[in-house]
C-alpha cells in the first residue's frame, strides 16, 4: 500500500501551503505581521534585504535564517 492519502501529506505538499523557508517577500510580510501584533511592512522586509539579511536565490526569504539574522542584528545594535 504506497497510496499517499490527505493525511499523510506534508504541509508543504497541499495546495495552496506556503513554505516558510521559502516565502516571497509579500507573503513573508504579511505572515510576520499576524504572527507578531505588530505591522511588519514589504519595505521594512527589504530594507532589512537591503542591509544585509538572507535571501534564497530566487529572493524568497526563509523566516528561520531571517530570525537569526535579527538576533545577530540586534545583539550587536544594529537597527
Amino acid at each position: 500500500m504506497n497510496e499517499v492519502t490527505p493525511n499523510m501529506m506534508s504541509d508543504v505538499d497541499r495546495p495552496g501551503a506556503v513554505s516558510p523557508t521559502a516565502l516571497p517577500v509579500a507573503d513573508a510580510a504579511r505572515l510576520l505581521s499576524a504572527a507578531g501584533g505588530q505591522q511588519v511592512t514589504v519595505e521594512m522586509l527589504e530594507a532589512d534585504v537591503a542591509a544585509g539579511a538572507p535571501t534564497n536565490a530566487d529572493g524568497t526569504i526563509n523566516l528561520v535564517y531571517y530570525a537569526a539574522w535579527l538576533a545577530k542584528e540586534m545583539s550587536s545594535g544594529g537597527d
